[in-house]
């Protein structure tokens, strides 16, 4: 159902009073989202298609490197979070039931997963393995903000890695590394990854995907082949702060804001032990399974790709994220020549298989263009009295609002399709 006289996309003429945030403003000005209460967000319909966007791209290469879905409850009891000295963190929402037992609603799901692995593998035999799911998280976060980039609740992507050793640790750790890598640059996002701080998980290691963007809290330092964030930075060796400013050996630093949309930690035996999450190798002894763990969230890759590409008009989605792959607008009322051929249009597009979303709704043009422009669709096509003067749809490309070529309105449909197929591939 993508027309949208029958579809659920709430449009405002103005943002929420306390967005300050760009991709804030956009998000519910366009309809992709609601706000239930502080830091708690209803994904509407074609926000939930741009998020299911995101994880498919991560599902895919998540799978190209041999992980395995499964699926992990958020609720759990407190017993692993005590054993793992992480019941103390203040973010980490607690709770009892009505029995009196402690329970937990988990942030990030190490425990859980550990829990499962100490108890059914046995031998190296039974390693390496890596498991991933998608599963919200709750955070008790004291200052939700900036719409879905700071809330209480989202959905997060988190894959484990269990190994005999170090090194079989270092193996899937790079692994992930060609994944996230390959994940970012399918989304269109400008990124970093950078040495990051392992913070609450713990272990020998991390780096973050950070996507440069105002509304980002983090801060990263940028040079020639060079990009950290800046408390790692200002830690190691070379870097200093002069006056304002950055240098690394002498060479000036940029510092720029940044989304955190990824993050991947080399946890060792933080986990497996305190756990007992072991095996036996060849000679029979018992000894700690090595684990990493990789999160990535893709309502920050949405936000992100908001805050990147929109312009003053709204919305600017890159191909691979956009809820739509074009938006079809109806100039003319109901009964008239030109919305039979708009009708004419939209079963064709339809019909092979190009995800339209058709503006049939019984509005004036202005407000069918603004709409269009805000919600950034990539590809727009018009059907009005003009169109059936010249026999050609017209056709804009959303990213710089730049005029295509006309296409035929009485072609052949393959004709036509192959036209639409020809142009969307030459978006970004």
């Amino acid at each position: 159902m993508t027309r949208l006289s029958e579809y659920l996309l709430p449009t405002e003429k103005q943002a929420p009073a306390d967005a300050e945030a760009v991709s804030h403003k956009l998000m519910v000005r366009a309809g992709l989202i609601r706000q239930m209460g502080a830091g708690m967000w209803t994904w509407l319909p074609a926000g939930w298609r741009v998020h299911q966007r995101v994880v498919g791209i991560v599902r895919e290469e998540m799978n190209a490197i041999g992980a395995q879905e499964m699926l992990m409850p958020v609720l759990q009891p407190s017993e692993p979070w005590r054993k793992t000295g992480r019941i103390e963190i203040d973010e980490l929402f607690k709770l009892t039931d009505r029995k009196g037992s402690e329970l937990v609603l988990a942030m990030t799901h190490e425990e859980a997963v550990t829990f499962h692995v100490a108890q059914t593998v046995r031998s190296y035999r039974d390693l390496p393995q890596i498991l991933y799911h998608f599963q919200v998280k709750e955070r008790d976060e004291p200052r939700p903000r900036a719409g879905v980039l700071r809330t209480r609740e989202f959905v997060m992507k988190d894959s484990y890695s269990f190994d005999r050793d170090q090194a079989g640790m270092e193996d899937r750790y790079a692994l992930h590394v060609g994944a996230y890598d390959r994940i970012m640059q399918r989304t269109g996002l400008r990124y970093y990854r950078v040495e990051g701080d392992v913070g609450m998980m713990g272990g020998t290691g991390a780096h973050e995907y950070m996507a440069p963007c105002a509304a980002g809290e983090d801060q990263i330092l940028l040079g020639e082949g060079y990009a950290a964030n800046v408390e790692v930075a200002l830690a190691s060796p070379g870097v200093e702060k002069v006056g304002e400013g950055y240098t690394r050996n002498g060479q000036p630093l940029t510092l720029e804001p940044a989304i955190e949309i990824g993050n991947i930690f080399k946890l060792g035996t933080r986990y497996s032990e305190p756990l007992g999450a072991t095996y036996l190798d060849e000679s029979g002894a018992e000894l700690a399974i090595w684990m990493a763990s990789y999160g990535i969230g893709p309502a920050r890759i949405v936000a992100a790709a908001v805050e990147q590409f929109a312009d003053e008009h709204g919305i600017s989605w890159p191909r691979a994220l956009a809820p739509f792959a074009v938006h079809l607008l109806s100039v003319g009322k109901p009964g008239t020549p030109e919305r039979e051929a708009a009708d004419t249009l939209y079963a064709t597009l339809k019909d092979g298989g190009v995800e339209v979303l058709y503006d049939d709704r019984d509005l004036g043009p202005g407000e069918k263009f603004a709409d269009a422009e805000l919600l950034g669709c990539p590809l727009r096509l018009t059907v009005g009295r003009r169109s059936l003067e010249s026999g050609e749809i017209e056709a804009q490309i959303r990213r710089g609002r730049e005029q295509a070529a006309g296409l035929p309105l009485d072609g052949e449909p393959a004709q036509l399709l192959g036209a639409v197929d020809e142009l969307w591939r030459s978006l970004p």
